[in-house]
């Protein structure tokens, strides 16, 4: 019974405290109320939006105590969160005096996360401003940014630049004046800014540098109510890192209360400046390059250790020797040009050989990226293998892969074919460049020979013959598991047998597979006469998919 009996009380009497609580505030009413900015700046090399909130914590006559709480956001997929506390004091001799701090929380273009604190003070006067900040990335301050990592060919080692996004510590000031077009206490006024900046990290080129900016501010909006505010600017900026930025800017004050409310008192132009915006730097600044030392890499990402030939000192003569004394297991990564090739190199087993392209090392932190190696080049006349006939560069081995090489092979005797795989398994053709020029026999790409599990992909051929046959690929004998995919061939010459793939007379293909490649209009395969080859799967060449038995 007591206990309805307060409550019952609470209940009528609730209504009675409201209105007096009200009444009161209406009467007493505080000088500074909260308000949203929202802010738009178009830039010369992104665009930003702000939305910042100012709301009052406790305040007397001529002391402010309040939060700021800002999101910002621009097209250069950055975002970042100010939380600010701040005070501040009007003084009798007429300036305003104030300080902040704020933790500052930002996201990266690259996806990384940076915290700061950031402490200011501030002086301000009817006729001059006084402003600095200080900038102090707390946290995680680096990140390894992989995508902008590189590595060069030095000699015979592969060196490598690890890229990173750091941020980066600092202060900024500027000094204000109000250029007298307006009267003191006039509603909109004219004010020029001069300062500068300066940020550092140990390893990181140092960004500094001049900033001004003009601001011409309108209080009271006419479609709002008190204590609205509009205000255009203009503002540029130069550092040797970043260059030259402008923005131009315009600023929307929408207050939080005071619409319906008997209007007070207008406030003087010093009370009105106590809700400035409070000016610092728009971003956690960090800067992402490579800032370490170059180091060399020796393995891939799978523990294969790396020799790298260069054309300087790899003479033609000793080419094939070379990749051969690499070893199994090995990657072999060519840099320069090499010409006049008159050799067939046998590939060893488990050999990969890069001639450009992307490449999964280990970096010396124990870490895997993928980098992009520079393109090297191959030309000359080649020579026959001990197996099969014809003229080639490249004999390939049980597991082992050919990715990246642009090849020239330009003979006039007997068949040409750049790559050889006979009677081998687990073998990977991918993203070569492979020209054959033969005019008086047969010439092609490559050519498969009594082999299993075989990836053909994403290479570009071109191939000249004015005699016999031209095309992409040769299969002859017993192959199972062939794979070729997004291939492009280019087929000149006089030559009349011009096709993507040639099936011999009597093999037989197991599980033959392929999509998207892509020929210059000619027949999409071809075979010997006699007896027709044997092939379950099919390939797709210009979107006919090729089995065998429909060769003309």
């Amino acid at each position: 019974m007591h206990v309805t009996r307060s409550i019952r009380s609470i209940a009528l009497c609730a209504p009675l405290l409201l209105a007096f609580t009200l009444g009161n505030a209406e009467t007493a009413g505080p000088k500074w109320g909260s308000h949203i900015d929202l802010e738009g700046k178009g830039g010369t090399d992104r665009n930003l939006g702000e939305t910042d909130l100012f709301i009052p914590l406790w305040q007397d006559e001529d002391t402010l105590t309040f939060t700021s709480l800002r999101a910002r956001m621009d097209d250069s997929n950055s975002h970042e969160g100010n939380f600010g506390l701040g005070i501040r004091q009007m003084l009798d001799s007429g300036w305003n005096i104030g300080g902040y701090g704020y933790f500052d929380r930002r996201h990266s273009p690259y996806g990384n996360k940076f915290n700061q604190l950031t402490f200011g003070a501030e002086a301000l006067s009817l006729d001059w401003d006084f402003r600095a900040n200080a900038y102090v990335p707390i946290g995680t301050t680096q990140y390894m940014e992989d995508s902008l990592s590189t590595v060069d060919v030095s000699g015979t080692s592969l060196m490598y630049n690890q890229g990173e996004e750091r941020a980066l510590r600092g202060f900024d000031g500027e000094i204000g004046w109000r250029i007298p077009l307006f009267a003191t206490d006039a509603g909109q006024q004219l004010r020029a800014y001069a300062g500068g900046y300066r940020f550092t990290e140990d390893g990181v080129d140092t960004v500094q540098g001049p900033r001004g900016r003009l601001d011409l501010t309108f209080d009271e909006v006419p479609f709002l109510w008190g204590g609205s505010r509009f205000s255009l600017g203009a503002e540029i900026q130069h550092d040797s890192p970043r260059g030259t930025q402008g923005f131009a800017s315009f600023r929307l004050r929408i207050p939080l209360q005071g619409f319906g409310d008997t209007p007070k008192p207008r406030l003087s132009a010093m009370e009105r400046r106590m809700t400035d915006p409070i000016i610092r730097d728009i971003d956690v600044v960090s800067l992402a390059g490579q800032f370490s030392e170059a180091s060399e890499i020796t393995q891939t990402a799978d523990g294969k250790t790396i020799t790298v030939l260069n054309s300087n000192s790899t003479s033609a003569t000793n080419f094939a020797t070379e990749i051969a004394n690499a070893g199994a297991n090995s990657t072999v990564i060519l840099s320069g040009n090499y010409i006049d090739i008159d050799s067939v190199t046998t590939v060893q087993n488990g050999q990969t050989i890069v001639g450009g392209g992307a490449l999964d090392i280990k970096t010396p932190t124990g870490r895997s990226v993928t980098v992009t190696i520079p393109d090297a080049s191959i030309s000359g006349e080649g020579s026959n293998g001990s197996a099969g006939g014809g003229k080639r560069f490249f004999n390939m081995a049980d597991n082992s892969s050919l990715i990246g090489v642009t090849a020239n092979v330009n003979t006039t005797t007997g068949s040409a074919y750049i790559v050889h795989i006979e009677g081998k398994q687990n073998v990977t053709i991918r993203n070569n460049k492979l020209t054959t020029q033969n005019v008086n026999s047969t010439a092609g790409a490559i050519i498969i020979r009594d082999s299993q599990d075989v990836t053909i992909k994403n290479n570009v051929s071109s191939v000249t013959s004015n005699a016999n046959g031209a095309r992409f690929l040769a299969i002859i004998g017993n192959n199972s598991n062939i794979s070729i995919d997004d291939n492009k061939l280019s087929v000149s010459g006089a030559g009349v047998d011009k096709r993507f793939v040639f099936f011999a007379n009597s093999s037989t293909i197991n599980n033959l597979s392929g999509t998207g490649n892509t020929t210059n209009n000619l027949n999409p395969c071809g075979d010997g006469g006699g007896t027709l080859p044997t092939v379950t799967g099919s390939v797709t060449v210009d979107g006919t998919a090729v089995d065998g038995s429909a060769c003309p």
